[in-house]
């Protein structure tokens, strides 16, 4: 089972059928302002809704192209992080990433992402990882830009979010960039 430490008292663990009920309550309690962002927030309104997701989820890591998990810190879940589907002919994949409101503003998901990119480099052999950000989401968009990632540009209403058009920042780091950093 993929299980990383990531800091003192933070990790980051395959999803588990099991956390769907403490997920489902780290979304509601955050829904406001995570379905501004994240498409998925409108058509999560049961505990069931996750427990479907990280099935699935889990059917496409045990294939070994995708791999959601879990943010635990201090043994509570506090959010999500994950890469999308890997383009093997090109060696490339994205991240994605959540975190409760409680919890931001504290480096917890720069760390995390840093540690999904040593996996994504170094164990999966990978050549590009991309994130992509609502261009008004500054949170957001400050993580790439802490870990060294170049930005390639915006993709003009690149994303349907529940009500809107989101115009996306697209980041990208390459393998060799991401070792000299």
């Amino acid at each position: 089972m993929f299980r990383r430490v990531v800091a003192p008292g933070v990790e980051i663990r395959l999803m588990q059928e099991s956390d769907a009920v403490p997920m489902f309550e780290v979304v509601e309690r955050n829904r406001a302002y995570l379905r501004e962002w994240l498409p998925w927030v409108d058509a999560t309104h049961f505990p069931t809704d996750i427990r479907d997701f990280i099935r699935s989820t889990l059917e496409r890591y045990e294939a070994g192209t995708e791999l959601n998990t879990t943010i635990w810190i201090d043994g509570e879940i506090a959010g999500g992080i994950g890469h999308h589907a890997i383009d093997w002919p090109n060696r490339a994949s994205a991240l994605g990433y959540w975190l409760d409101a409680a919890h931001q503003g504290r480096g917890i998901v720069t760390r995390c992402c840093h540690t999904l990119l040593d996996y994504l480099f170094d164990e999966r052999g990978l050549h590009r990882v991309e994130i992509r950000c609502g261009t008004g989401n500054a949170r957001s968009c400050a993580i790439p830009r802490r870990l060294g990632f170049r930005r390639d540009g915006v993709l003009r209403h690149g994303q349907w979010v529940n009500t809107r058009w989101v115009d996306l920042e697209v980041w990208s780091i390459l393998e060799e960039e991401w070792r000299k950093h």
